[in-house]
């Protein structure tokens, strides 16, 4: 063998002592081949060139007892040093291309950085590589890497097998800790693309730090009970000594190392950090997954040895050698006939083609014997000592063997067939607790309360059904007088945000548990837009009737002043306006979404622990399912101050008209009163709602018991003094409107005898006034009833001599007393008084006066009678006192 690159001279001795394997009986010639390994010991792997040497030494002697396949010809190895750097292996590699001899493959390969450069240059160069320590994942890629190959199987192929365990036990969330180099990156990548499409959640992912113990601390706060480690033998006893300090061992917890290790590794690891039974503590029940280095079944294949027979051999030339063992022996020494195979039938090829001498035309450049090597090397299946060789887009189609860590030893639990995909477990396999651990902490979701949902549904029902009945009286009595005194347009408004309030109650208890995620997040905004639009329409409604009292009663000076519905509409609609634009700003700019919290195990309000039957810990974590948006407070704090600021000017309005009492406006007092309790309660509600905001039942409840509450008591203030007006007075036309008989305009010819008010004085002149004609009135009636019980005495009493004279007098007095009254009610009957009457609405005068006093004109006679009045004739009085008060 002749050396080539930068190896020293030494190295190069021992390699071609250790492999050439020279003919002496017979000359053969040269199939050269590029053999690129680190010759120098690898971190983590010591000399592995050393402890493969031997595994190739046997392939070339068996090879050269049986008849060779290669007829005169002989694989030669050329060996260069990558030393596992990509600049000096790049170096030593174009140095052996340029100046060597025409190199037929390219076999080995190590470091992962030097191996993926070489193989993305095959291709030009017409070479297959074949290696047989090569397991990153980055190598995968067929169409990167169409000229690669290799013996051992890929680290994806590992990894496979890790997702197939996790799905045997239904474990769905893990957490992974990893050494920082670039190999296991590379792994660790791939894990995490598989986890992904099997739908393995990776609660955390950590890199090991100078200190293990910290990233170990991590997983246990995560609450990982689940947990892949990819690092080396002496990270492994580091990680081990801090969960057995963190006690993240036992039944609660299972270790999985894909990349298993060689030997009794815990016994040479670095165990300082703790004691060795401690580690071992640890240790027991771990899970390793890697691939089969040595096949299981002992039949004899290409080479003629068993897998136990070359096992025993091998091992035979270490200690005579004083090498120690590689895990990769077997595919070195299954990668020679490999290479046999593949030469032999390009060899059979172009002695059976060409018929001329391969020796002279084998060479790297011609095309043809590239693409003869790669396709031979496609169509290779034997069986080796590894197992059956065969390769599939480059891979090898090996078993993957699965073990477990019992009792200091590593027992085989199971393997996962790699080209059948199936895992396959024996019942060797043990956990320490009664069962598998649990991936995750007992969760358990704060859902709302199905009872208390139903019960909270039915509630509101029921307050719906009431603003039903309201809105259908209302509109079967629109026509009466005191439903017009209410603004009925507002009636209607308060009604129909009663009911849009009473609906966000049965949006707000539909959660996860009874809803789709998808439904749940499309009920987020529309909930919210519900609530504040039904807010805002029932007190906008009560505060333009609030406000509208306010402006009637605000000027004691002698005013006309007209407010139309039309005006009231105009206030309400600008409030829904505001609210509209600010729920649509939050919605666009920062939406509603569902978030899921989990509250850590230190949220001892939230985190129980419990006792399971078999005695094991059993960590209980609960999860919240709501609605959130990235500056919700923000927000909140928006709509709450625009509404806040309304009940506060609301409030203030209806203290100002708390002694207000305006006739045509008879309901202002409970509208007062509904505007208080719409404010007490909101403020409790949304205080409330915001401290129980972890606990959906209890926020639920108080946000059905205000808005329920709300509503039904506004309902109430509203309507039921209207229903108990209506039931005693069902006559549509106001009572006190008799006193108006010659207006012969009724109110139905408006939508509301409210919308206008004529004050033609003020308050305090016109009630003077009343006074006054009131002592008028009295004093009036005296003097009747004196002039009446004279006459009385006088037709009673005895005929005197005085008669004639009394009867004179009478008669002055008759004649005095028509002339007098006559004056007086003139006066009252003047234009002036007329009008006065007229604006206050008042009755003023006494009906048993009405007729006596001339104070009523005969249609409004008329009305009395429609009215079941009784007229002055069928009144039971003395004939005098008939007659005087009838010539009246």
């Amino acid at each position: 063998m002749s050396g080539g690159g930068r190896a020293s001279s030494g190295q190069i001795l021992v390699l071609s002592w250790l492999v050439v394997v020279p003919s002496l009986s017979q000359v053969r010639h040269s199939l050269p081949v590029l053999w690129i390994m680190p010759l120098t010991d690898n971190p983590g792997r010591g000399n592995l060139t050393a402890s493969v040497l031997p595994a190739v030494q046997l392939a070339l002697d068996d090879l050269s007892r049986q008849q060779t396949p290669l007829r005169n010809y002989e694989i030669n190895f050329h060996v260069i040093d990558s030393e596992c750097n990509i600049a000096k292996g790049l170096k030593a590699y174009f140095d052996a291309i340029c100046f060597g001899p025409k190199y037929l493959m390219i076999f080995g390969g190590v470091c992962p950085s030097v191996t993926s450069v070489i193989a993305e240059s095959l291709q030009g160069w017409n070479l297959v590589q074949l290696s047989f320590t090569a397991t990153t994942p980055v190598l995968d890629d067929e169409k990167k890497y169409p000229n690669f190959f290799r013996m051992v199987t890929s680290d994806s192929t590992v990894n496979q097998a890790v997702v197939k365990i996790l799905q045997n036990y239904k474990w769905r969330r893990v957490g992974t800790l990893t050494q920082d180099v670039q190999r296991i990156s590379e792994i660790r990548r791939d894990l995490t693309k598989q986890l992904s499409k099997a739908d393995v959640m990776v609660a955390v992912t950590e890199s090991l730090s100078t200190d293990p113990c910290i990233n170990v601390k991590k997983l246990k706060d995560m609450d990982v009970t689940i947990i892949i480690g990819l690092f080396d033998e002496n990270s492994a006893s580091k990680v081990f000594c801090c969960a057995y300090s963190l006690n993240m061992f036992g039944g609660r917890y299972q270790w999985i190392l894909p990349g298993g290790y060689q030997g009794s590794w815990w016994e040479e690891a670095d165990s300082s950090n703790c004691a060795s039974n401690n580690l071992l503590t640890a240790m027991e029940g771990y899970i390793t997954v890697d691939f089969t280095h040595l096949s299981n079944r002992q039949i004899k294949g290409i080479s003629g040895r068993t897998p136990e027979e070359y096992d025993e051999t091998y091992n035979r030339e270490l200690l005579q050698r004083g090498l120690v063992a590689s895990k990769f022996h077997g595919f070195a020494y299954d990668g020679v006939w490999v290479m046999v195979k593949a030469l032999t039938k390009v060899i059979e090829s172009v002695r059976h083609r060409e018929r001329y001498d391969i020796h002279r035309n084998f060479t790297v450049s011609s095309k043809k014997i590239g693409q003869m090597v790669l396709d031979s090397m496609k169509e290779i299946c034997f069986e080796g000592v590894t197992g059956q060789v065969m390769f599939r887009n480059g891979e090898r189609m090996g078993t993957i063997k699965l073990s477990q860590f019992q009792e200091g030893r590593e027992v085989k639990i199971g393997q996962y067939n790699a080209e059948a995909e199936e895992l396959e477990l024996n019942h060797l396999i043990k956990f320490q607790g009664m069962q598998p651990p649990k991936d995750r902490a007992h969760s358990q979701w704060w859902d709302v309360s199905v009872p208390l949902y139903i019960i909270l549904l039915s509630t509101t029902g029921l307050a719906m059904l009431m603003a039903l009945f309201f809105l259908f009286f209302h509109i079967k009595h629109h026509n009466h007088w005191v439903m017009k005194k209410s603004s009925p347009s507002m009636n209607y408004l308060i009604i129909l945000g009663t009911m849009l309030a009473c609906t966000s109650v049965f949006l707000y208890g539909l959660d996860g548990s009874l809803v789709t995620d998808k439904v749940f997040v499309t009920l987020c905004p529309i909930r919210t837009y519900i609530l504040s639009v039904g807010y805002t329409t029932t007190f906008g409604a009560l505060f333009v009737k609030t406000w509208r009292v306010w402006t009637i009663v605000k000027n004691k000076e002698i005013i006309e002043k007209i407010i139309k519905d039309d005006q009231l509409w105009i206030i309400v609609g600008g409030m829904l306006l505001i609210d509209l634009c600010l729920l649509t700003c939050w919605h666009m700019v920062d939406p509603l979404r569902r978030t899921v919290e989990e509250f850590s195990q230190e949220s001892f309000l939230f985190v129980v622990f419990q006792t399971a039957p078999g005695g094991e810990d059993v960590n209980t974590r609960h999860f919240l399912e709501h609605c959130e948006s990235t500056n919700l407070t923000k927000w909140l704090a928006i709509v709450y101050g625009y509404k806040g600021l309304l009940m506060f000017l609301g409030c203030f309005l209806a203290l100002r008209t708390r002694h207000a009492h305006i006739h045509l406006l008879d309901d202002s007092k409970y509208t007062r009163l509904s505007m208080y309790h719409v404010t007490v309660m909101s403020i409790i509600g949304a205080s409330g709602c915001f401290l129980t905001q972890y606990n959906p039942n209890v926020q639920l409840f108080i946000m059905a018991l205000v808005v329920i509450s709300c509503c039904t008591c506004t309902l109430c203030l509203v309507f039921l003094p209207k229903l108990v007006k209506i039931r005693d007075n069902p006559n549509q036309v106001d009572p006190t409107s008799w006193l108006q008989c010659d207006l012969h305009k009724q109110d139905s010819e408006t939508s509301s005898s409210s919308s206008t008010l004529n004050q033609g004085r003020s308050l305090e002149s016109l009630r003077t006034e009343n006074q006054q004609l009131r002592r008028r009135i009295t004093e009036i009636g005296d003097q009747l009833e004196a002039v009446a019980m004279q006459v009385l005495e006088e037709e009673l009493s005895p005929p005197s001599p005085q008669g004639h004279e009394v009867r004179l007098r009478a008669q002055v007095c008759s004649e005095d007393v028509p002339r007098m009254n006559r004056e007086l009610f003139d006066d009252i009957n003047s234009p002036e008084h007329i009008q006065r009457r007229r604006s206050m609405q008042l009755p003023i005068l006494h009906h048993a006066y009405m007729p006596a006093i001339g104070g009523m004109s005969a249609s409004c006679s008329s009305l009395l009678r429609s009215l079941d009045v009784p007229s002055a004739q069928q009144r039971h009085m003395p004939p005098s006192h008939r007659v005087m008060v009838t010539g009246l």
